[in-house]
């Protein structure tokens, strides 16, 4: 949905507010950069491994499955997007990750989708650092083998990056702090829904 609603401009955000207003019968799920966890980005594929002893088809989890990690990758495209609107090539540019852990509040990196993006972004040229107040270094993982440490966040070191790229909002962040002191934020979990002051500088991914 987050995608779709993308390409049609319209803010999955609202839309999820809108829907939330219905007195019964609902449930707000959030979109974010991917999904990350030992749960739901794993364990639904075993059910599709032991359905396939059976030869019975589970092509509903496989197709979700094909969505969910196309999400890492629309994120850097907006990135990308973001700082040529801004003059600037994503190669050589300076971008800040906030945040390492797969969900708020949490040290546990397991198939985070913030390792990924730093990865791709990389990739193309990018001088990536991450910030996480939870993950003060990587350390090895199932897929990737990152050796970093979480940068300092302050009014000072934010000047220095073309692009904060906020992956997990955890509560420890000071919002209003990141708002005022970025040059360009490109926001996957609507964290600076309540910041006040000038917004043009914030993209919604």
């Amino acid at each position: 949905m987050k995608m779709v609603l993308d390409a049609m401009d319209i803010d999955i955000w609202q839309v999820v507010d809108a829907a939330k207003t219905k007195p019964f019968g609902f449930q707000a799920f959030y979109p974010g950069p991917g999904l990350g966890g030992h749960c739901i980005p794993i364990d639904p594929f075993y059910l599709t491994w032991k359905a396939r002893e059976v030869n019975l088809p589970t092509r509903f989890i496989e197709l979700a499955g094909e969505i969910n990690v196309q999400m890492p990758e629309f994120v850097v495209r907006k990135v990308q997007l973001a700082l040529n609107d801004a003059g600037k090539a994503v190669k050589g540019a300076k971008v800040l990750v906030l945040g390492l852990a797969y969900k708020p509040d949490i040290d546990d990196v397991r198939e985070s989708p913030s390792v990924e993006l730093i990865e791709k972004l990389a990739h193309l040229g990018a001088q990536v650092d991450y910030n996480d107040p939870h993950v003060p270094q990587t350390h090895k993982m199932r897929h990737h083998d990152l050796h970093m440490h979480s940068v300092e966040l302050n009014k000072q070191s934010l000047a220095k990056y073309d692009c904060v790229l906020i992956a997990t909002n955890h509560s420890a962040y000071d919002w209003q702090m990141i708002a005022d002191h970025s040059k360009l934020i490109v926001d996957t979990r609507n964290a600076l829904s309540k910041v006040t002051g000038k917004r043009n500088h914030i993209v919604k991914a």
